[in-house]
């Protein structure tokens, strides 16, 4: 008896440290995928860093939604930093232990940014809301003390939820494998690997989706509704153009990156769909946040000014 209390502290002493698998199923595209992640890795850096920069220098782009764009570029840098640094490690060295308590750091930081993603962008379509049905009272309604309660808030919110939940997760007994199948410590690929009763965390982790991920989204949803309702009564074409080309980019957004979450956290959680679970978190950890200041300045004609006025400066000194 004493035997197999030894033997079963040893395993759950053993696993203080896990393996992210990562992509070490394609052992000949180790150092393709290193090259790629890390171009794309830089750019995210230099792209969100480059729309944070001019939303705070340009004179033209001080309004509230230009605000909010600016935390939001500076949490895309958070959210990409939290993942995307230990995968290139573990790709360039072919390392790929992280300690429990490097996992759950790098849990807790990813779903305290990943949350604060939901409510911002939950707060952006709120500003446009506001904008477009109430045009008036704009300058009222979103005043500066506002946006930085509402930014505040979208930034704390999530912070002691977040930590509750980790500490939940990696207070599990974990025995047997030690093989993460993913590129960073997502919440259902650790519980996998929990021999303990999992479902209370699985429902804590539901109750948090709809909290984190539905509310915030179905409030996108209905903002957007009742913007399209007013801009088809705008009478001129050119009014409709323009209220539309400023929602579009920020609805495209929401959609790329809500849907990609819903589709990982709302499914089953099977072990078939850890191969297209990996895909599909590529997609809203690390393409998204490259695709989002493209999306922003490429169809933004005040973000594109201003960073030609930030090129004259840096070229004509």
């Amino acid at each position: 008896m004493h035997h197999q209390e030894k033997q079963r502290e040893d395993n759950l002493t053993e696993l203080m440290e896990f393996v992210l698998l990562g992509f070490a199923d394609m052992p000949h595209l180790q150092w393709f995928l290193f090259g790629l992640f890390l171009i794309i890795y830089i750019t995210i850096l230099m792209s969100n860093g480059t729309i944070f920069l001019i939303t705070k220098m340009d004179p033209a782009l001080q309004s509230p939604m230009y605000f909010f764009l600016s935390h939001f570029s500076f949490l895309e840098i958070c959210y990409v930093s939290a993942t995307l640094p230990r995968m290139l490690m573990n790709l360039g060295t072919q390392r790929r232990r992280i300690s429990l308590v490097a996992c759950a750091t790098q849990m807790c930081f990813a779903l305290m940014f990943g949350g604060t993603e939901c409510l911002l962008l939950a707060v952006m379509a709120y500003d446009r809301y506001v904008a477009i049905c109430n045009p008036l009272h704009y300058p009222l309604v979103m005043n500066h003390r506002v946006c930085i309660q509402l930014v505040t808030g979208s930034w704390t919110i999530g912070i002691p939820v977040m930590i509750e939940l980790t500490y939940k997760i990696f207070s599990l007994p974990f025995c047997g494998s030690k093989q993460i199948n993913h590129f960073f410590c997502d919440i259902f690929p650790i519980l996998r690997l929990a021999c303990g009763d999992t479902f209370v965390n699985e429902m804590l982790v539901y109750i948090l989706v709809v909290l984190f991920l539905m509310v915030p989204f179905l409030l996108i949803l209905g903002s957007y509704t009742k913007i399209v309702f007013i801009i088809l009564k705008l009478s001129s074409a050119t009014s409709q153009a323009k209220a539309f080309s400023t929602c579009s980019s920020h609805l495209m957004v929401v959609v790329l990156f809500f849907g990609s979450v819903i589709i990982i956290y709302l499914r089953p959680n099977t072990r078939h769909s850890e191969g297209t679970d990996k895909v599909i978190s590529l997609f809203y950890t690390i393409l998204i946040p490259m695709l989002n200041p493209m999306i922003y300045s490429l169809r933004n004609k005040d973000v594109i000014m201003a960073l030609r006025r930030l090129l004259c400066k840096l070229f004509t000194h």
